[in-house]
């Protein structure tokens, strides 16, 4: 625990790489840029000091998380004392919407039947937009 530190000014970019997160800083610098990283349903920018109790909601792809900042952390550590900082508060549907992604059907075609033609082609991508669409209505 000799990581945690006393001093009030901790960067969230900084914040969100040390409890594993992102893998790099400059990707949790990114996805402030972006606007998806959210204090209380505001954008944050990478330089925000990050507080105890602060409630932050990051997008990461599909995967959407809830996390409560419960200590500080200025370093990264391996992933069983990360967690010790933060407390997981992603609802359940959000976790299940995420797995689900992995059990999507997989488009294959027949080996030896070549290219898709052009209606193929067409059907596919109405497949792929359909089920896209289908999750952000959800």
């Amino acid at each position: 625990m000799g990581a945690a530190i006393e001093k009030d000014k901790l960067r969230i970019d900084k914040y969100l790489w040390s409890i594993r997160i992102f893998k790099t800083r400059s990707l949790a610098t990114e996805a402030c840029k972006a606007g998806r990283v959210k204090l209380n349903g505001h954008n944050t920018k990478a330089s925000a000091v990050v507080k105890i109790g602060d409630l932050y909601t990051i997008q990461k792809g599909p995967e959407r998380k809830v996390i409560l900042v419960t200590a500080l952390l200025e370093r990264r550590v391996d992933a069983k004392t990360a967690v010790q900082f933060y407390q997981d508060q992603t609802p359940v549907e959000d976790t299940q919407a995420f797995k689900s992604v992995f059990h999507a059907p997989v488009l294959k075609r027949d080996r030896g039947t070549g290219r898709p033609t052009k209606k193929d082609r067409r059907e596919i991508d109405d497949l792929k937009t359909d089920w896209w669409d289908d999750e952000e209505k959800k």
